[in-house]
């Protein structure tokens, strides 16, 4: 087996198959850190801090030379922010919340290596149809967003509740691609490239 590329600072099986969408293999060795906001903490601040700490606490546990990578996102509704619900209850009244409305993803990644420590965050803008009753009880009842900010999937069921995405479809699974892929590029790592010292260019459209 290769050597990985990287250090993923997470045990998301999203954002290891997200990686090897763009031709990086990460080991995944997750971090154990408090994730509570602090008080009054927007949610950009709030998603751009754990990913940084995610990504300086794998650093400083394994102490490899490989850049480590650390990735957070939550949900922004009404100045909320939402995480992994607690339990089922909690998954039905946010989803009852989101119904027939717009939230925001916020979805930052941090990437620390020999090059230094580098960082990105992306918003996206969900859309979501009305939703009946009786189709939040089924899908909350599927467990699928258990694990998930907000309680849903976009990868899976709740695709049927999306009506537009205006922003990163990846973002909003867990790892914004493009960005990642420009700050690896920082780092040496450069994703489908045999040559990995040469220089990449390119914009991310915002």
């Amino acid at each position: 087996m290769s050597s990985p590329d990287l250090i993923l600072a997470s045990a998301s099986p999203r954002r290891l198959e997200l990686l090897s969408t763009i031709g990086v293999t990460a080991r995944a060795c997750p971090v154990d850190l408090d994730e509570t906001p602090q008080p009054d903490e927007p949610a950009y601040d709030y998603v751009v801090r754990l990913a940084r700490e995610k990504a300086l606490a794998g650093q400083r546990a394994l102490a490899t030379t490989l850049p480590v990578l650390g990735g957070d996102t939550a949900l922004s509704l009404d100045g909320q922010i939402l995480g992994k619900p607690i339990h089922d209850e909690q998954a039905r009244s946010w989803l009852r919340r989101l119904s027939g409305r717009s939230h925001q993803v916020i979805s930052a990644v941090a990437v620390t290596g020999p090059a230094g420590l580098f960082e990105a965050c992306v918003i996206s803008d969900v859309h979501f149809r009305v939703m009946e009753a009786r189709e939040i009880n089924a899908y909350v009842g599927s467990g699928e967003g258990r694990d998930k900010a907000g309680g849903y999937a976009l990868q899976g069921g709740a695709a049927m509740f999306v009506s537009r995405i205006e922003g990163s479809w990846s973002g909003i699974v867990g790892l914004p691609l493009c960005e990642t892929a420009q700050l690896l590029a920082r780092q040496g790592v450069t994703p489908w490239m045999d040559d990995r010292d040469g220089e990449r260019e390119g914009r991310c459209e915002r």
